[in-house]
């Protein structure tokens, strides 16, 4: 092979790895799978699916996403990283998982999840599970501003029950001294 040729292999590798390394930046999340005994039609409904719940599944060869993980300083990724492997970035902290993990399921095993990378740390599989049953940030927000409510929609009802008693009494009292 010309010195040419292999200097314009290594400059792609150099551009596909900037662009992994940008990925895992800015995902909230990233989750790796194995997706080996996916058919065609399968990974496109797959990737579909992604793009609805605002993350994305692609396929890069597992040496340039390791060189990615050990230039963000990530060591842990090495022994996923062989075999079939698919990534998926996540928009939040636990669509991805919840998405891989529901693929799982629908498609009877045909991936089977290897790790993740939530909140700059490496996540194991039985980690993954766990991040994909916990609800979203939304819903976790949600919640708290729900519960944080009711007790201000008790303490108006309670003013608004002060306010009408107060009223009556006054009626009842300008009723006594007419």
């Amino acid at each position: 092979m010309s010195e040419e040729r292999k200097s314009a292999n290594f400059e792609a590798k150099k551009v596909v790895v900037q662009e992994i390394t940008e990925k895992i930046k800015a995902a909230k999340s990233v989750v790796l799978v194995d997706y080996n005994k996916l058919t065609v039609a399968e990974v496109s409904e797959l990737r579909n699916k992604c793009k609805q719940a605002n993350c994305e599944y692609k396929v890069y060869k597992n040496t340039l996403v390791r060189k990615a993980f050990n230039d963000l300083g990530y060591k842990d990724f090495d022994a996923d990283l062989n075999g079939p492997t698919a990534v998926t970035f996540g928009a939040d902290e636990t669509s991805a998982a919840k998405l891989m993990v529901a693929a799982a399921k629908d498609y009877d095993g045909k991936i089977v999840l290897k790790s993740a990378f939530v909140d700059n740390a490496y996540v194991d599989k039985a980690g993954a599970k766990t991040l994909a049953n916990m609800p979203s940030r939304e819903e976790l927000v949600a919640k708290m501003l729900g519960s944080m409510q009711a007790p201000l929609a008790n303490f108006a009802g309670v003013l608004n029950n002060l306010k009408a008693g107060i009223v009556r009494v006054l009626g009842a009292v300008a009723k006594t001294k007419a």
